[in-house]
């Protein structure tokens, strides 16, 4: 978290924990037929309910919200996040480790639903979950991103550095290489993906560490288009305390992101 961003992230923190149970839970609020999923880790367990909070204060309301975690976990769940659940959040488990959980098992038990899928270390602005369905109603086929990135290559065809998959508005963008960014939150329209997009064996041998190139490859392979979202919302603002791991610190700081979509080209032959 920068420094910056401390008082704000304190004073949303303070808003979001003075809502009480009940007007989290309002039982006649206008939904949206799209599902918000996401995932957790042991270590930020008593964070994660700031997420939940900040999706069920939205403008407009998920239809459900769905946490899952591993089966390890479920006698971890802190008591004041067993009590948001209700009729439109649930917390489900998994044998899965991997971040890609908070996806797969979504597109398996909602086949007709649009997902949207975020963090667990960001509370998400009241109109970001309104700005990817409007997206969303205007390219209905379409994997729609609040921040992207584009895969690059050197002269030689070889990639470049992860850090230098840089996204650039203003200039020509291979459409095929756009890459959605999970953790601003991720529109994913309903079957985006080929068919082999579950398979556990063959992601966790690819790409273990990196479900958001996992599920690009998917994207490629059914010919599913990626945009970034046009609608301007605020950014997320990090929780405290939740920063201490990440994959970033392995996928991009070591340049494991490079490795595993060179694992995920080869395998599928794929042109980007």
């Amino acid at each position: 978290m920068k420094v910056k961003e401390i008082p704000f992230s304190l004073a949303r923190t303070l808003v979001l924990q003075s809502k009480s149970i009940r007007g989290l839970q309002q039982p006649n609020i206008g939904t949206i037929p799209v599902i918000v999923s996401m995932t957790s880790i042991p270590s930020r367990l008593h964070k994660v309910g700031l997420v939940v909070r900040s999706i069920l204060t939205q403008s407009t309301q998920p239809e459900h919200i769905i946490l899952w975690l591993n089966e390890g976990m479920r006698d971890q769940i802190p008591e004041a996040l067993q009590k948001l659940t209700f009729a439109r959040f649930s917390i489900r488990f998994t044998p899965l480790t991997c971040s890609h959980k908070k996806l797969i098992h979504t597109l398996e038990a909602f086949k007709d639903h649009v997902i949207v899928t975020c963090d667990d270390d960001f509370m998400y602005h009241p109109n970001w979950l309104s700005a990817l369905y409007q997206e969303h109603l205007e390219h209905p086929n379409t994997v729609i991103a609040h921040h992207i990135r584009s895969i690059q290559r050197d002269a030689h065809g070889q990639l470049k550095p992860y850090k230098q998959w840089r996204f650039n508005q203003n200039a020509a963008q291979e459409p095929d290489a756009l890459l959605a960014i999970g953790g601003k939150g991720v529109l994913y329209p309903k079957k985006p993906f080929a068919a082999v997009y579950n398979d556990a064996v063959l992601f966790l041998k690819l790409a273990p560490k990196a479900d958001d190139l996992w599920f690009k490859a998917m994207e490629l392979l059914s010919g599913t288009p990626v945009r970034k979202c046009s609608r301007f919302v605020p950014e997320p603002l990090p929780i405290a305390g939740t920063q201490s791991f990440s994959l970033k610190k392995e996928n991009v700081d070591q340049d494991r992101n490079v490795r595993q979509w060179a694992a995920l080209v080869q395998h599928f032959d794929l042109k980007v």
